[in-house]
């Protein structure tokens, strides 16, 4: 069984939209926290530092811890067109605050843009399960 953790982010605006980055590295584009994977040795609240700024541009504040999501995704179900076998997937995730930077694509990495969405707009888009899961952690929604 593989294992991967990775660490994301809570973001929101003034507006109380939710930041989203479209993830295009599995069979199915879906639209995801943005984060990612730790890499070896890696504080997790760095991680989620630099996954925000790759796939969005902005650079963030770490705050609250919000949770750990732990799943183990069947082989048949992984997204990752290069995958065989089971994934234990567990995901750190935190709020964050926006400090600087500005919106824009990620270059050649595993989203291919960012974008802000009403939480009405979030339930209508094709998102990954942990999308919903980190907006009742941070309290957003109840479904």
């Amino acid at each position: 069984m593989d294992m991967r953790v990775a660490a994301y982010a809570v973001i929101t605006d003034a507006d109380d939209r939710v930041l989203l980055a479209h993830w295009i590295d599995g069979r199915r584009a879906s639209w995801t926290l943005p984060g990612g994977g730790l890499e070896p040795g890696e504080d997790p609240a760095h991680a989620v530092r630099r996954e925000v700024r790759e796939e969005t541009g902005f650079r963030v504040t770490v705050g609250d811890l919000l949770g750990i999501h732990s799943r183990v995704i069947p082989a048949e179900a992984r997204l990752a067109a290069d995958s065989s076998g089971p994934l234990h997937a567990l995901r750190i995730v935190y709020r964050a605050r926006i400090v600087g930077g500005r919106l824009r694509a990620e270059a050649d990495g595993s989203t291919d843009r960012a974008d802000w969405f009403t939480l009405p707009a979030v339930h209508k888009v094709r998102r990954v399960q942990l999308v919903d899961v980190a907006l009742r952690m941070a309290g957003l929604t109840s479904s």
